[in-house]
């Protein structure tokens, strides 16, 4: 490993060399920073390809993957997507495929052992997809790095899906919880969760100058996560969840007043006991006692006030792809299938409809028989009756 040690205006790039056998520490000065920052990481870059040479090439699983994250995750992914992919592999793929041996590892195999985990974790649908995914990247890169000759997830079987059910709440639910808000900042939390479809994180991030009174518009921008057990502001969950969300002016009204309660303070909705940003889970908690308080004693998350939302959007009549846009989701697509048991209610409707349009067109009817002539002798007799 190396060092920055700043001596003065200069900065002094230490770390340690080999040579016939005797350890040395070596000292490299730099004007700037950013150049004894950049001569660092290529230090520590040539002595991990060192010890990799004299270790070798990775031979399980858990040992490809740690390269993957090491050189090719730091690389590309943001520190958000960083988290998650070491809790997917610390907590799902080690366990699973950790100890098979790279050259043992099948289509058949990965087939196999994904049957285990769909038996093990029935409820993690979303788990079991995004470990596929992270698997198929990093043996692309095992491949590039020749240490396989091909992908074994690039054709593995992945076990049908369940999808998981969503609780949604009723409006009644709705208006019993914003009753129950004891805190203005609350409510306005709860409203914008539901109608402007916010996630928790992005609602917590909100700061005064993301709203814009005149024309009524919300930017969100960015959003609240914990990493590593410390409150972090990142970019929003993909380049879609950048969106303006209109609002009336009544939430408008409403934000002005929440914010004149903390006038000096940037941010939206800042924790009283800090004046920072809240926590998510602290939200998740206050969520959990105000739907005690409200009777409700389904189990609701937070986020599904935008599932809810979204549901009644769709009932309504709202066309996906202007609920695509409003939900902050990376394509129209991805919201018909998460909302798909909607749409299949909506195409049952629909043909229900249509059938009966048909069936009104199609009918047949017995003509009446014509009116007599005045004077006439003459008798009509239906077809029917005669003989």
């Amino acid at each position: 490993m190396a060092s920055i040690v700043q001596r003065g205006k200069s900065y002094c790039v230490v770390y340690y060399t080999v040579k016939d056998g005797v350890r040395k520490q070596k000292w490299e000065t730099y004007h700037s920073q950013n150049e004894a920052l950049f001569r660092m990481r290529v230090v520590e870059y040539h002595q991990r390809v060192k010890k990799s040479e004299a270790v070798g090439q990775p031979e399980t699983v858990a040992q490809l993957l740690y390269e993957y994250v090491h050189l090719y995750g730091r690389a590309k992914w943001s520190l958000s997507m960083y988290t998650t992919s070491m809790g997917l592999i610390q907590n799902y793929i080690i366990p699973l495929f950790g100890t098979v041996q790279l050259k043992d590892l099948s289509p058949r195999l990965v087939a196999e052992l994904y049957s285990v985990f769909q038996d093990c974790k029935p409820n993690s649908p979303t788990a079991l997809k995004s470990i596929q995914k992270l698997l198929h990247s990093a043996f692309e890169q095992a491949v590039l790095w020749e240490y396989v000759e091909r992908n074994p997830f690039h054709k593995a079987i992945i076990p049908k899906i369940r999808p998981m059910s969503q609780t949604l709440l009723l409006p009644k639910q709705i208006h019993a919880l914003l009753q129950r808000c004891e805190s203005l900042w609350l409510r306005l939390a709860i409203e914008l969760a539901f109608v402007c479809t916010l996630r928790r994180g992005e609602l917590l991030a909100l700061q005064w100058t993301d709203l814009n009174e005149k024309e009524r518009i919300l930017t969100v921008n960015k959003q609240v996560t914990r990493m590593e057990g410390e409150l972090d502001v990142t970019e929003p969950k993909t380049k879609n969840s950048v969106r303006k969300v209109a609002l009336s002016q009544q939430a408008v009204n409403l934000l002005v007043q929440e914010h004149e309660q903390h006038p000096d303070n940037p941010i939206l909705f800042p924790s009283p006991r800090t004046g920072g940003y809240w926590s998510p889970d602290a939200v998740s908690r206050i969520n959990r006692k105000l739907l005690k308080n409200a009777g409700i004693e389904e189990h609701v998350r937070f986020h599904d006030l935008r599932h809810t939302f979204a549901t009644m959007a769709i009932s309504s009549g709202v066309d996906v792809k202007t609920l695509s846009s409003m939900l902050g989701h990376y394509s129209a697509g991805f919201t018909l299938d998460t909302y798909t048991h909607i749409t299949n209610d909506m195409q049952r409707g629909a043909a229900e409809k249509i059938g009966g349009f048909m069936e009104s067109a199609t009918a047949t009817t017995t003509p009446e028989p014509p009116d007599l002539p005045e004077g006439s002798r003459c008798k009509v007799i239906p077809f029917e009756k005669v003989g």
